[in-house]
């Protein structure tokens, strides 16, 4: 007889709109100019989701002079830098910017700061696509990058009169608040966007694990080791109180032995990560365990974009 199991499941979870629309692009890519359509680094971080688009006919690459010219190119949701479309238009290539709207929104930020006379800091993780994106929109030396607390005090500001504060949109809402204090403290006149950078879907998916976290022994969070959202999930759930906290990129990424004993468990899945591999986890607890499933509902989501015009014009 299966022992029984609560499976506490949040919503939201899952797939984000700048993660949907960005796979989708590169589905009307395909349909429109055929096999191969090249992909600036990985469209979303998933593994699943990147497998699926290269078996279509999709070519990841990481820099723009590994895509033949007279091939199109779509640029990634994490967003590139400025330089990068700049190199691409000048050779003349067919390009596609899948920059998630909400990434594009602090470019577009940086720039307005940029042309007011201030220097950006950027609070963000240092060598991740959206952060040498972001910074990548501004001459070198305009964005200083802070990660932690403890970068605040290291900060050499051009004029600790003339500064504004961008951040990372996939970050996590607790940390990222404790850096902002820091900066106000020692930069009082520091300037801050007019709504806040991290994005809806990071916020509310890190707010439903707040709310399971302490109704369960154990949460497993679906995502890829290198997607920051799914990482900051797994950081919210130790930091609200589960004592097993772990990242899973798929069923058969669980560690079954960990969950000895455990009646109740949590379950989300970042931003990047398809519904399809929370049904996959939920099948693997139903194979082993009497289940019986909770749904944690903190927000209702309804965002869409659009994607670009060059996708929905006749070829």
């Amino acid at each position: 007889m299966p022992l029984p199991l609560t499976l506490y499941l949040a919503a939201p979870r899952g797939f984000c709109a700048g993660v949907d629309r960005a796979i989708k692009i590169v589905e009307m890519a395909l349909a429109k100019w055929g096999a191969p359509v090249y992909v600036r680094h990985e469209i979303v971080h998933n593994r699943f989701v990147v497998d699926g688009l290269r078996a279509k006919g999709a070519v990841f690459v990481e820099e723009l002079d590994e895509v033949p010219g007279d091939r199109p190119v779509i640029f990634s949701a994490h967003g590139v830098p400025k330089a990068v479309p700049a190199e691409a238009a000048r050779r003349g290539m067919t390009f596609v910017d899948a920059t998630c709207p909400l990434v594009s929104k602090v470019h577009i930020e940086a720039e307005r700061h940029h042309q007011n006379g201030l220097q950006m800091v950027m609070i963000g993780h240092a060598g991740h696509p959206e952060t040498l994106g972001t910074m990548g929109q501004l001459p070198e030396g305009e964005v200083l990058l802070v990660e932690t607390v403890e970068d605040v005090a290291r900060i050499a500001a051009r004029d600790p009169e003339r500064l504004a504060f961008i951040t990372q949109t996939t970050l996590s809402v607790d940390d990222t608040a404790a850096i902002v204090a820091a900066l106000r403290a020692r930069f009082p006149a520091i300037v801050g966007p007019h709504k806040e950078d991290i994005c809806y879907a990071t916020t509310n998916r890190q707010e439903a694990v707040k709310v399971i976290a302490p109704k369960v022994e154990a949460l497993l969070v679906i995502g890829a080791p290198n997607s920051s959202n799914s990482r900051r999930l797994v950081e919210v759930g130790r930091a609200a109180g589960c004592g097993y906290a772990q990242l899973v990129g798929r069923a058969s990424d669980i560690d079954w032995r960990a969950l000895d004993g455990a009646k109740a468990v949590g379950v989300t899945a970042g931003a990047s990560a398809p519904e399809v591999l929370v049904n996959e986890v939920i099948d693997a607890f139903r194979a082993r365990y009497e289940v019986t499933l909770e749904r944690v509902e903190t927000a209702r989501e309804d965002v869409e974009f659009k994607v670009p015009r060059i996708l929905r014009e006749p070829a």
